[in-house]
């Protein structure tokens, strides 16, 4: 038996619990801080709800201090993730956190020394560094074929972006900006493929399309103009989806963004976001380029493209993903599991997580101020040792 605590059972965490569950079928949850319990048992399922039968709380440190827990995942919306991770760290209870791991500046500050202060193992929801195309990217980049990488060009161009302004991530207290929620995961992956420690960084966003004088609070249901391209059917409503205006007056969220990011070695990474591709023109994953050649890969087609510079040979890899994040959710929820059982090699830790978190955060601020910022370097070392995470 496995007891876990949730706090916010949010829709994202409901899927990992269902991936962790087939790792592990004795998992329980056990405990749930949440403000609306019924909305918790109707995604949790009848037999679910039935055979955990969780005690709710409506605060986290009551639940903390109640219950004999075995780990506890953080779901709720993503400005709580740094202030409940804290309370869970403080108890060196073993730690499931989504990501951002913290929204704002102070945020980070606390979370990053109450991390510096415990001992819980920390597993942050970055599945696509657990994704079968980034595993092989890096043990090809690892093998020294194209040569040390000396060049990042990545992309991500989001086929579904209308949901970063129909539903609450519209809000950008909530959000943080689409640094935090999109670039987060990228500036994992390409740091996991890389290494190295990342030193300054210059960003911009803008915001060209999903803008406009449409009345706050308009929602497509109650919106005459059927046509529009963004709008949202009772269908999409009905999985969960808010049909908000994504042209209306409070419509948060650049809906593009670009970022420099340079490296200690000098290497520097160029990374692109946008919300308004759709269809056929969905692209995300990176070109690495080395002095001897360069390799390409793309989530959404699942290739990967290997150009030796000095010879006429070309390497080309066709992969089959299957499940959310191109596979790379089950691999985070086996990873989790593993490492409650002492049994997981190295994953995405807190400190990867607060790194990738202060990235975004400085692009954001670089964004701001038009200004290159410079990146401190992140450790969880205590006393010349690292703390565990």
């Amino acid at each position: 038996m496995m007891r876990l605590g949730v706090i916010g059972y949010g829709f994202r965490i409901s899927l990992m619990i269902r991936e962790m569950e087939a790792f592990f079928p004795g998992l329980q949850v056990a405990a749930v801080t949440d403000v609306d319990p019924d909305r918790v048992r109707h995604r949790m399922g009848p037999l679910a709800a039935a055979k955990w039968d969780p005690r709710f709380y409506a605060q986290a440190d009551d639940m903390l201090e109640s219950e004999a827990l075995d780990a506890v995942l953080i779901g709720t919306r993503c400005s709580l993730h740094a202030e409940m991770a804290v309370k869970v760290l403080a108890r060196g209870i073993p730690l499931f956190l989504e990501k951002p791991v913290a929204t704002q500046m102070a945020d980070w500050t606390r979370l990053h020394e109450a991390a510096r202060q415990s001992a819980s193992p920390v597993v942050v929801s970055f599945p696509l560094r657990m994704s079968g195309i980034v595993q092989l990217v890096k043990e090809i980049v690892d093998s020294g074929k194209i040569g040390t990488v000396e060049h990042v060009q990545a992309v991500n161009n989001v086929p579904y972006g209308g949901v970063y302004f129909h539903d609450w991530y519209r809000d950008e207290q909530e959000t943080g900006g689409l640094f935090l929620q999109k670039a987060t995961h990228d500036f994992d992956y390409i740091h996991h493929i890389i290494g190295g420690t990342p030193v300054r960084i210059g960003a911009m966003t803008s915001k060209r399309v999903f803008r406009g004088d449409k009345p706050a609070g308009l929602r497509c249901s109650a919106c005459k103009e059927a046509n529009c391209a963004e709008r949202v059917t009772a269908d999409d409503s009905g999985s969960g989806i808010q049909d908000y205006c994504c042209f209306a007056r409070d419509t948060g969220n650049e809906d593009s963004g670009s970022a420099m990011l340079m490296y200690d070695s000098g290497m520097h990474v160029s990374y692109s976001q946008n919300f308004f591709a759709r269809r056929g023109a969905a692209r995300r994953g990176a070109r690495l380029l080395g002095y001897k050649g360069t390799l390409e890969f793309d989530f959404y087609t699942q290739t990967v493209r290997v150009d030796l510079h000095h010879t006429p040979q070309v390497e080309t890899y066709q992969l089959e993903a299957k499940g959310r994040h191109f596979g790379g959710d089950a691999a985070l929820a086996c990873h989790f599991v593993e490492r409650l059982a002492g049994q997981a090699a190295a994953g995405p830790d807190l400190e990867a997580g607060l790194r990738s978190a202060l990235i975004c955060l400085k692009a954001r601020e670089s964004a701001e101020t038009s200004a290159f910022l410079e990146i401190e370097p992140v450790t969880l070392a205590m006393n010349g040792e690292p703390a565990p995470s």
